[in-house]
C-alpha cells in the first residue's frame, strides 16, 4: 500500500513539474528577452538500481528544460543539461536529487 501511494504522489509531483516547466520554457520562447542560463551539472544518484537509473534519467530528460546526458563510469552522477541554473549549480543538482531521487527511491 505504501508503494502505491508513492507512486500516486510521485505522479502528482512529477505532472505539476511538467506542467511548471512547460510554462516557463514557453514563456521564455515567447517574450523578447531571453532568461535563460544553461548548463551542465552533475546529480548524486549513488546507490540507485539500474531500474531507478533509469526512471530517474527518464523523468528528468521528460521534463522541458532538463535533459539527462550521461552517467559517471560508477554510475554515482548524473550529468543533466539544465535551460535554467538561476543560483548554485551544487543547489540545484540536490533539489533535483531530493525532488526525484527521493520519489524514485521510494517508489522502486
Amino acid at each position: 500500500m505504501s508503494r502505491i501511494f508513492s507512486l500516486i504522489t510521485s505522479l502528482i509531483f512529477y505532472s505539476s513539474e511538467v506542467v511548471k516547466s512547460n510554462v516557463r520554457v514557453a514563456a521564455d520562447v515567447l517574450t523578447p528577452k531571453h532568461r535563460m542560463k544553461p548548463g551542465i551539472i552533475a546529480v548524486d544518484v549513488e546507490g540507485m538500481s539500474d531500474r531507478q537509473l533509469l526512471f530517474m534519467a527518464n523523468f528528468i530528460t521528460m521534463t522541458p528544460g532538463t535533459l539527462g546526458l550521461t552517467f559517471s563510469e560508477d554510475h554515482r552522477k548524473l550529468y543533466i543539461h539544465a535551460m535554467y541554473i538561476d543560483g548554485d549549480e551544487t543547489a540545484l543538482a540536490e533539489e533535483l536529487e531530493n525532488a526525484y531521487g527521493r520519489r524514485v527511491r521510494s517508489v522502486f
